[in-house]
């Protein structure tokens, strides 16, 4: 039995045990049903040989030699990963269109005894949704963007807003990096369909009618490109913005960005990637400051002659309005927890207007 699901509130809800994706170890690598695992019923280089038997023998010479492939392949599986499920296990399989992959290795479970089901239309079936939703219809929630220059904890007060009740996605979290030329992690970035289909669903288990707070970001974070509803809406979205000084900002940043300061290849290397923007002589003075350890006095000089200036230059064309401007004086945890709690505060004002505001004069807190 096939299950065709029709929006992405069947994949939460779909009941099964256990979803299982029998693609290749690439194309699961490059983008799954989010919770699947993968039972490749062939691997990458056995598609590649099946395909190449297909295009050059014939069909029937390749749906023999898969055949056999997915047969061995299965026994595997039977024997290692599913070799201790019950008789009423329910698994949820499914491959790059429903096709011949999926059904096999179904036909398989299903004689074990399994209840098993397959998706219709496969991966593709799910990527439709995801595409649609990040790309081809306006996104229905409301949307306020969280501002502040470098070095204002934004990740971090997200993270403690969602902690008080609010809505909130974190972009730079689902895209694995920090946003800014500092900002890769120690994680490879996903793929832009896995960001993509991790956008999807984080926004499809919010409540639509509630506004959602996010980061105000680039078009770019890292490699990944946001996707055009959501660009659309951020576009459109009011902000809160958070203000600190400089000094305080400079201690945050190496404490949050331990990592970069801890390895001074890379920090070197981040910093010379300057060069076009500021010249050569002015890299190596950062350069001279890193060396000597000089941490704080270089974050701040970063963000003093690179950073404040171009969000300056941004914030000048994007002509956003401004909800609340709430100024911390100090980026120490238990600052943090403070500001955290205006910023709900904040929030929950503008959920309780009829309408969030495209335009107008902000107001301080």
């Amino acid at each position: 039995m096939a299950l065709k699901i029709t929006s992405l509130k069947d994949l939460a809800g779909h009941g099964f045990d256990t979803v299982i994706d029998v693609r290749s170890p690439s194309e699961h690598a490059e983008d799954h049903i989010p919770g699947a695992v993968n039972l490749p019923v062939l691997d990458d280089e056995e598609r590649a040989r099946v395909g190449t038997i297909y295009t050059r023998i014939s069909p029937f010479t390749a749906r023999k030699v898969g055949a056999a492939l997915v047969a061995r392949n299965a026994a595997r599986h039977l024997e290692g990963p599913l070799a201790d499920k019950p008789g009423g296990w329910r698994p949820l399989v499914y491959c790059w269109r429903g096709g011949q992959r999926s059904n096999s290795f179904a036909t398989i479970l299903a004689q074990v005894g399994w209840r098993v089901e397959v998706i219709e239309g496969g991966y593709r079936s799910y990527r439709r949704l995801v595409a649609e939703a990040m790309h081809e219809r306006p996104l229905p929630h409301r949307l306020i963007l969280l501002d502040g220059n470098t070095g204002t904890a934004k990740t971090e007060l997200l993270a403690l807003a969602a902690r008080r009740g609010v809505q909130v996605v974190d972009l730079e979290g689902l895209a694995r990096h920090r946003g800014s030329l500092f900002g890769a992690v120690s994680a490879p970035q996903p793929s832009q369909k896995a960001f993509e289909g991790a956008l999807a669903h984080a926004f499809e288990a919010l409540d639509p009618a509630r506004p959602v707070l996010v980061e105000a970001e680039s078009s770019k974070i890292g490699n990944l490109l946001v996707p055009p509803s959501l660009w659309e809406a951020m576009k459109r979205a009011p902000r809160i913005r958070i203000d600190a000084p400089l000094a305080e900002r400079a201690a945050y940043l190496t404490r949050a960005y331990s990592d970069i300061v801890a390895d001074g290849e890379r920090l070197h290397r981040v910093i010379v990637a300057l060069t076009p923007f500021h010249g050569r002589e002015q890299v190596a003075q950062w350069l001279k400051m890193a060396e000597r350890g000089e941490m704080r006095a270089l974050a701040a000089d970063l963000m003093a002659r690179h950073y404040d200036p171009r969000y300056a230059k941004w914030r000048g064309r994007a002509k956003a309005t401004v909800l609340a401007e709430l100024q911390a004086d100090s980026l120490s945890p238990a600052a943090l927890e403070a500001v955290a709690e205006r910023l709900a505060e904040a929030v929950g004002r503008a959920e309780a207007a009829e309408n969030l505001p495209e335009s107008g004069a902000g107001r301080n807190i």
